[in-house]
């Protein structure tokens, strides 16, 4: 991307840039100190070669086939000097494909596009430049704008942007766009003439200057604000530990060092090995999320917390162990009889735990706590041996056990929580006893998408968001995957998952869906209203995806709660899904539409928006944001029916209604602000504008070039006042640091989806 206002460079920056593409210049040019179409395709990392050849035959001033550093340096500071009007007549040149290029290049364009060269007058006429831009050239260069975007549309739909761009431009209706109704018409587009580029391409841009020091962001109100619950629990928690190691270490204090140390230590470990079950109660948790207390505790990170407090156990156990270790050499010493080994692997009376045995058995706890913390990393769960993480995390049963042996006081801290941690694998064991469900259906959807429809339970009731572990015999006997329920509360007799495939279980599921179905024995009947509303279901398949009938058996635990319950409960919420995070939200957008539904058939008489409508005891929401990321069109495809009907709904219900808006974006496509884009983007606008309907998604909603500017998002949100924002997301931890990071510096709450 180039640097561009540079009206405003000072001459120091300006001699920078300046030096820095003389450099860049040096090292793509080599020994004849000429960069040729090759190399300057392979610099200016693009998709397609036509914007290249193009930007080339421009650059390339005396038509050699190359560019010298004083053609380059000349070009860019046109660009990079000029105003608008300068960078506009480039575009222009761009566009103008008769101008600044052989009769050959241009036939080859024409062809390698798909069009005959022979019905335009790019082949026939000299290559002087006519001056403006016809039907056919422009129908060129927006197929060219289409593959650089990654975007996938009908020859049909091209011949629609195609006009729509054309009728917009050509003012005098002459069968040509000029320069200045070129000019004209992206006067209404001042955003993008103030910033536009030629390319992406790092090489042509400097590094950023660094920042200056400013405060750590973990020490900003924002963050603390933000963090408060979490904050507070960390050190409601730390200061727990110091003040059980305290008590527990005077009431040693005359028997040395070491045992101080130990006993300190040892209490800790009472306390975090129980606590390590607490944090797992999923069931309790779950019902502790529709208390007041889920305002207080950080219920959402309880995973997060798990994983922290294993550390802690390992640490503790290691101080512990080495503690011991050190005050039976300093007894050995002393006693002068007994070797070191004989204190550490001889059950002696008096020695602690039951019979003596507190040495063997500490050891035995050292050796399974580091086993199951090794075997819990991200590597060995995410490399296709989830099988080791499960059986040596089994062994919390020896460790609890081992535990009681162990310590004669664990057991006191230990037998409420182990009872309710009991408890709840009945429940769970009950729930699996009860026979084995039905995956009645499964979509294979683009981009290695499983969507299973499964028979739903009589009893089983759960929240819009929810998520349950799921097994599949046929898949993996023991395995266990957390996945969250796309479908509503309000679909009585059905469960959907939407499965992306991303690991080796995943993987599994789609090849065995993809496989021919095997002879099986006779299905178990659906019931009438089943069937139909299999006919009726929005999430059919995608155009290139597959729709199988099964009747394999699956098994399911759950259902357990996420924040995205506090959703209903929120006054402005934004809801942000990245790919397949978009499904917690798909069970959220129908159970919004089914209860809205529901409130119009019972008050036909109600004349109140929406919004006002809405706000009762179980949802405050005033508006809700929707905002779906996506890297190429394929990926929308998912779940663009459950979109359609929304807004149809909402458009059916309260024209002109801005209770729910939709934002889709995608990231493959190039912004507005790009010169291989911007006639692109134009025509999108202005077809969309036309026909109410995104030539992408067929939403009609336009759909955004590029990533979000989450500055400029959320600051549109910021200034609607419609209640206190709450934002959550289900996507990569990559890109919620980002937006925790805006949230935090507008003061909305951020709440993340963990598994």
């Amino acid at each position: 991307r180039l640097p561009t206002g540079s009206c405003t460079m000072s001459a120091a920056e300006d001699a920078e840039w300046l030096r820095w593409v003389t450099k860049q210049f040096g090292s793509i040019a080599g020994e004849d100190k000429e960069i040729n179409l090759e190399e300057f395709k392979a610099a200016l990392q693009v998709k397609e070669s036509f914007f290249a050849e193009r930007f080339f035959a421009l650059f390339d001033s005396d038509g050699s086939g190359t560019i010298s550093l004083e053609e380059l340096l000349k070009a860019l500071s046109l660009l990079v000097h000029g105003n608008e009007t300068d960078k506009l007549r480039f575009l222009f040149q761009v566009y103008d494909m008769d101008g600044k290029m052989t009769k050959n290049r241009v036939v080859g364009v024409l062809r390698r596009a798909g069009v005959p060269a022979l019905t335009h007058r790019d082949a026939r006429s000299p290559c002087a430049g006519s001056g403006s831009i016809d039907p056919d050239e422009l129908r060129v260069v927006l197929r060219w704008c289409l593959r650089e975007s990654a975007i996938a549309l009908p020859e049909e739909r091209l011949g629609d942007l195609t006009l729509a761009l054309f009728e917009a431009a050509d003012k005098d209706h002459s069968g040509s766009i000029t320069f200045e109704e070129l000019r004209e018409e992206l006067e209404g587009f001042p955003e993008v003439m103030e910033n536009l580029t030629i390319s992406a391409a790092s090489w042509l841009k400097p590094p950023p200057p660094r920042e200056r020091s400013r405060r750590p962001r973990y020490l900003t109100q924002a963050y603390w604000h933000n963090h408060r619950s979490k904050l507070t629990f960390l050190g409601g928690y730390t200061g727990l530990n110091l003040l059980l190691f305290t008590l527990a270490a005077l009431r040693h204090a005359g028997l040395g060092g070491w045992v101080v140390v130990a006993r300190g230590c040892g209490q800790c470990l009472n306390f975090n090995c129980t606590f390590l079950a607490v944090l797992m109660l999923r069931r309790c948790l779950t019902w502790l999320r529709g208390t007041p207390i889920a305002k207080v505790l950080p219920l959402d990170q309880h995973v997060v917390f798990h994983q922290l407090v294993g550390y802690v156990v390992l640490a503790l156990a290691a101080v512990h162990t080495g503690a011991h270790v050190a005050n039976f050499s300093r007894l050995a010493r002393q006693d002068g009889r007994h070797a070191l080994a004989k204190y550490l692997l001889s059950a002696r009376p008096g020695m602690g735990g039951l019979g003596g045995t507190a040495s063997q058995t500490g050891l035995a706890l050292v050796g399974l706590l580091a086993a199951m913390l090794a075997f819990s990393t991200p590597c060995v769960r995410r490399s296709g041996h989830f099988e080791v993480f499960y059986w040596t995390h089994l062994s919390y049963i020896s460790v609890w056990t081992l535990l009681i042996l162990h310590g004669p006081n664990f057991w006191k801290w230990f037998a409420v929580p182990g009872c309710l941690f009991a408890l709840e694998k009945v429940v769970g064991l009950a729930w699996r006893r009860a026979g084995g469900l039905h995956i009645v259906e499964v979509n294979l959807l683009p981009s290695k998408v499983t969507h299973l429809v499964i028979e739903r339970p009589q009893f089983f009731h759960y929240k819009p968001g929810d998520y349950i572990y799921l097994n599949i015999p046929a898949i993996a006997t023991y395995e266990w995957h957390p996945f969250t329920i796309s479908s509503a509360p309000e679909q009585q007799e059905t469960l959907w998952l939407h499965i992306r495939s991303l690991g080796q279980w995943t993987n599994k599921l789609y090849e065995y869906f993809q496989q021919p179905e095997p002879p099986s024995p006779e299905p178990k009947p659906l019931s009438r209203s089943l069937r139909e509303k299999r006919c009726r279901s929005w999430a059919q398949v995608g155009a290139d995806g597959s729709q199988l009938s099964a009747n394999a058996e699956c098994y399911i635990d759950g259902p357990y709660g996420t924040p995205t319950r506090r959703i209903f409960t929120s006054e402005h919420a934004v809801l942000i899904g990245a790919g397949i995070g978009i499904t917690p939200f798909a069970s959220i957008l129908q159970s919004i539409m089914y209860r809205y539904r529901r409130r119009k058939q019972s008050c036909p008489s109600c004349h109140y928006s929406w919004c006002e409508d809405l706000r009762d005891e179980e949802m405050t929401l005033r508006k809700v944001d929707f905002i779906w990321i996506n890297r190429d069109q394929k990926h929308f495809e998912w779940f663009v029916s459950l979109l359609t009907k929304l807004e149809m709904e909402q458009v059916e219900q309260e024209p002109g209604g801005r209770f729910l808006e939709m934002h889709m974006y995608m990231t493959s496509a190039l912004s507005k602000n790009d010169m291989k884009a911007i006639g692109l983007q134009m025509a999108l606008d202005l077809l969309a504008a036309k026909e109410q309907r995104d030539s992408i998604t067929g939403l009609r909603t336009r759909t955004q070039p590029g990533r979000p500017d989450w500055r400029k998002v959320f600051g549109k949100v910021a200034e609607e006042k419609r209640g206190k924002v709450q934002v959550f997301f289900c996507g990569s931890p990559a890109l919620a640091k980002i937006i925790r990071v805006h949230c935090e510096h507008f003061g909305f709450r951020f709440f993340k989806e963990n598994f």
